[in-house]
């Protein structure tokens, strides 16, 4: 039993079913498309909420820095990714590298894991999008927003994007690129015209004192404070790692570029391109825009630490018409961010269920749009459900962790196929490799630490539901228990 639950598949193998006619997706994408998914996906609710909240909370001007750490962070994952994905350009993303990596029951387990971090992720960001069209539009508080007890308008743009997602990547890319043209104008509006209203007085002091801060109780607490009794702290530099730890959610969705290697005409070339080239500009604009921003709004002022603290900027320096600019960016970033996450899900699930550990009939792809229709189907309602009827704000870190775990597993599994096929060829390499890997394992840990205990405990709950159904199901009717009981 042990032995079958570290079952490994080849490389090659993983390689060879992605021929398979009932199987097979399209190889449609660049380079380019790429880059558009990563930016797609990254530009959310974070640049237009987080900057201002986290400033305000524990790093004030130094929320630069913050962005710069968790982009860090990203960036060693984003080279592990870069490899993984040249190396096996399979839909599946971090689940097919644990498979041919870590064993079977691994992957199961990060596979799992994916489908939480993406499904939940698409679900708040539909809430979020729903508040933002609601103050927008000025629509009533019963069908968007927060207040709504059926948020109608997040279930219909879930189920919108879901027929770009059947319809095909290209056309998913192509509508894609608009609204990310759209979001980025803004954002640099906000970089270029902020710049006129810039107070040097605002960023001092850059760092502010360290500040102790009450203890959390009880399953709020971080568990880093749980387990070592490391009281937490607003500004200094720990408050600038605590809101690293907190902006890490902005960067969210990177990895997802990932799971289209196999829709790729190049996935050797152009997946570590689109992987690190959307990471590297998302970077460089976050932190262009807390700067920005801690430099016309005191980090002091509570108008920081709203839900929309860009436009509340322009706000107070009289340029109240700004902020319905900015709801349409936040509008646009947010619907791009929905389409890219349903898209890696439905790729997640596709790979799980091509491989057997999931009923295989679900894998087959639509004869006309080479898309898995049946999988994209259920995905959307999962979705379309938590986002209708589930307040998630509160649920919003077990994206973070889901993500975070994910980020370990593939640095790890990096340096194991280093080791275990050497023979491989690799159009990308990992520079100083050990070093990357560690590092990416050491700081995702360390991040992971700073969540609380009851994010720990909700995960720990949704592992434990999916290791039952492995052993229920997937143990015994995955292709690699298959061929080894006809042997």
């Amino acid at each position: 039993m042990a032995m079958s639950l570290f079952r490994t598949k080849t490389v090659e193998q993983s390689i060879a079913e992605t021929d398979e006619p009932e199987h097979r997706l399209k190889r449609d994408l660049s380079a380019r498309d790429l880059m558009v998914f990563g930016i797609g996906v990254i530009i959310g609710t974070g640049i237009f909420v987080l900057t201002g909240q986290e400033a305000h909370n524990h790093a004030g001007p130094a929320i630069v820095i913050s962005f710069l750490i968790a982009g860090a962070v990203c960036a060693l994952a984003a080279l592990c990714y870069a490899e993984f994905a040249a190396t096996v350009p399979v839909a599946g993303s971090a689940y097919t590298f644990s498979y041919a990596t870590l064993g079977e029951f691994i992957a199961w387990i990060i596979g799992w894991d994916l489908l939480l971090e993406l499904a939940l992720g698409a679900a708040v960001v539909a809430r979020g999008w729903s508040g933002y069209l609601q103050e927008l539009l000025e629509l009533p508080t019963q069908v968007a927003g927060d207040e709504a007890v059926v948020d109608v308008a997040a279930i219909g743009i879930v189920i919108l994007l879901s027929f770009l997602v059947i319809a095909g990547t290209k056309l998913s890319s192509s509508v894609t690129s608009v609204f990310v043209l759209i979001k980025v104008a803004v954002v640099l509006f906000v970089v270029v015209a902020g710049l006129f209203f810039i107070k040097a007085a605002n960023y001092k002091p850059f760092i502010p004192p360290a500040q102790e801060q009450e203890l959390a109780k009880g399953a709020d607490q971080p568990l880093i404070q749980a387990v070592f009794g490391m009281a937490p702290t607003a500004f200094g530099v720990m408050g600038i790692v605590a809101a690293a730890s907190v902006v890490f959610f902005s960067y969210i969705g990177f990895d997802v570029v990932a799971t289209t290697a196999e829709e790729t005409k190049n996935p050797q070339r152009d997946v570590p391109r689109g992987i690190l080239g959307s990471l590297l500009i998302c970077t460089v604009l976050y932190m262009a825009v807390s700067f920005v921003i801690t430099g016309m709004l005191p980090y002091t002022d509570d108008r920081m630490n709203t839900g929309a603290p860009l436009a509340e900027a322009f706000s107070a320096n009289g340029i109240e018409w700004a902020a319905n600019l900015i709801s349409l960016g936040a509008v646009a970033g947010m619907t791009t961010t929905i389409l890219v996450l349903l898209l890696g899900q439905s790729r997640i699930l596709f790979a799980m269920c091509r491989d057997g550990l999931l009923p295989r009939g679900l894998a087959k792809v639509h004869p006309t749009f080479g898309t898995p229709h049946r999988i994209t189907i259920i995905t959307t309602a999962f979705v379309a459900i938590l986002a209708g009827f589930v307040p998630l704000a509160e649920l919003s870190h077990l994206v973070s962790i889901g993500t975070l775990f994910a980020f370990v597993l593939v640095s790890a599994g990096v340096l194991i196929l280093r080791r275990t096929r050497p023979d491989l060829e690799r159009a990308f390499k990992v520079p100083f490799a050990p070093l990357v890997a560690g590092g990416s394992i050491l700081t995702c840990i360390w991040l992971m630490l700073n969540l609380s205990l009851l994010t720990w405990e909700r995960f720990a709950i949704w592992m434990a539901i999916g290791i039952v159904i492995y052993f229920a199901y997937g143990r015994r009717h995955s292709r690699l228990a298959q061929s080894s009981s006809t042997r």
